[in-house]
Parts: structure tokens; sequence; C-alpha cells
């Protein structure tokens, strides 16, 4: 038996089946529904549709999110450093590739939140790094 449950991102809602291993979503803008993967970890969850990563946290009544430590990129899950695209004091814009990721056979692009310049860059290719863990600090 399926799990569905509704996300809503900005003002659109999409219904989502889980099922094991994989995610069902046929409300999206798009004529036929897309199959997407799903990891969790606690109360985050990682989904992964047609290459890109979006990470939710479930939400419980009476609980506040802790906020991530300000201008760090941490890695979403376990996972093994591809490729690095930037150093130490280079200028990056909001949605640059900062450094991609390898973790189920699937490709985990590290994008910009923000622009700014790169601080420090705490791994190094081919590492395997552990969920939470800093890869990479912008200043603003």
């Amino acid at each position: 038996m399926a799990d569905v449950i509704t996300l809503r991102a900005g003002a659109t809602d999409y219904r989502v089946e889980l099922r094991k291993g994989e995610v069902l979503v046929d409300g999206a803008p798009v004529e036929q529904p897309r199959h997407a993967w799903a990891v969790a970890d606690g109360d985050t969850r990682w989904v992964f549709i047609a290459g890109e990563v979006f990470e939710f946290e479930v939400q419980r009544q009476g609980r506040r999110k802790t906020a991530a430590h300000q201008g760090s990129l941490s890695a979403p899950m376990p996972a093994t450093v591809i490729r690095i695209n930037v150093a130490p004091g280079d200028a990056v814009k909001k949605g640059d590739t900062l450094l991609v990721l390898e973790a189920m056979k699937m490709e985990l692009p590290v994008r910009a939140p923000s622009d700014g310049v790169v601080e420090s860059v705490a791994c190094r290719t081919g590492e395997l790094v552990q969920a939470g863990v800093t890869l990479i600090h912008l200043a603003s």
C-alpha cells in the first residue's frame, strides 16, 4: 500500500504517492507523471527527479526547525565528491554548480544558494563525505 501526501511549492499543489523506494508525482505541470527516488534520514527527505535534488523536512507540531550554519553548504547524504568547480576566492552567482556529488549512481549538483565568494572548500575530489558535513563555506 502506498502513502499519498500533498506538497505545496509556491501556489502549486503536487500529489505525491510514496512507494517502495520511489515517489510518483502526478500533479506536476507535465503531461505524464514523473518517477523519482526518495531517501530518508530522520525527518529529512531527499527527492531526486530528473537530475535535480529537492530536500524536505517533515514538520511536526510544536517543533521548530534548527537553522543551518549561515554560508555553509553541506552534503545532503553520504556521497562521493566527483567534481569541484570552484576554489577559495572565486565569485559565484546564485544557482552556480559549485561541486558535484555522486550517490546511488546519481549525480547531485550542489548549487550556490545566493551570490557570494567561496571562502573555503572543505573536501576533495574522490572523497566520501557523510550527510551534514560542511563541503563549502560562502561569504556574502
